[in-house]
């Protein structure tokens, strides 16, 4: 049974709290010992550490001193905000429409110098057609059992994909060769869409790398779909939620994760000639 992004967000939650107790059994302090270095009583302790009150950053940065760990406590602050807004349910996200969903996410973008992407079952969303995000949205509409306004939904997403021809922003892309062969719309619309491909990937703030399905020996397996927003945002797409990343120890995982995989990928010459194969499998 999948979990839900609320138990999700308790289970992150107790993560938290499990940090902080290690820590304090690291050090060798009980309880007590450490609520009367950080001036509060021993049931707050208890609290903390059973994950029934969320820790303030004060709490945090006091506790790693009484355990003699200042170094990390804004690792752990990072966390803790984490599992108080790390899951944005779809369905509340999109209760105004996926075309508001769409426009949602324009200032983020405008405020982006380096995109990284990486997709094994999409097209990017920056680099899809109007035909092909009609498709997939209106597919999620369905899904989440939304009003269909794909329509007015895709029109947003193509013109808000027009920031890769504006200055001042560079994109990362890497899809599995599989995307190319997942068809989306009908066969003129995934036309469509692989023609672009080889468009759009020549463009010079755009680096496209596909990495094909015949990789022997992979560095990786092939990972959840995220966007890296300069070094300081990951953006996870999971089925009902959005995660979002914000604690640099697990943005440093998804920066090393994306490195390896740009590794194993193809450019150029190279990927046109995998789209080239995918357009000609189409007929």
């Amino acid at each position: 049974m999948p979990i839900s992004p609320s138990s999700s967000a308790q289970a992150a939650r107790q993560r938290v709290a499990q940090r902080l107790r290690d820590l304090r059994a690291d050090a060798g302090v009980t309880g007590t010992e450490l609520a009367v270095r950080c001036g509060w009583t021993h049931p707050k302790t208890s609290r903390l550490e059973n994950a029934r009150t969320p820790p303030t950053p004060d709490d945090i940065r006091r506790w790693c001193t009484a355990c003699g760990a200042e170094d990390q406590a804004e690792d752990i602050i990072a966390e803790s905000r984490d599992a108080e807004s790390l899951y944005v349910e779809w369905r509340r996200k999109v209760r105004a429409g996926l075309k508001r969903l769409q426009d949602s996410y324009v200032e983020l973008y405008r405020s982006t110098e380096l995109f990284r992407i990486y997709s094994p079952t999409l097209v990017p969303g920056l680099l899809q057609t109007q035909g092909y995000a009609h498709a997939l949205l209106s597919a999620n509409a369905r899904l989440l059992g939304l009003p269909d306004d794909a329509d007015e939904a895709a029109v947003a997403r193509t013109e808000r994909s027009k920031i890769i021809h504006e200055p001042g922003h560079r994109f990362v892309m890497l899809i599995e060769e599989g995307v190319l062969h997942y068809q989306l719309g009908d066969e003129d619309a995934m036309a469509a869409q692989l023609g672009y491909l080889l468009t759009a990937g020549a463009l010079p703030s755009v680096s496209l790398g596909i990495i094909p399905s015949a990789t022997q020996d992979r560095a990786l397996w092939p990972q959840e779909l995220f966007h890296v927003y300069d070094d300081t945002l990951v953006s996870v797409e999971l089925l009902s939620a959005r995660v979002r990343v914000t604690q640099p120890s697990e943005i440093a995982l998804y920066l090393s994760a994306f490195e390896q995989l740009r590794g194993m990928a193809v450019y150029g010459a190279e990927a046109r000639t995998l789209i080239v194969k995918a357009i000609d499998a189409l007929h």
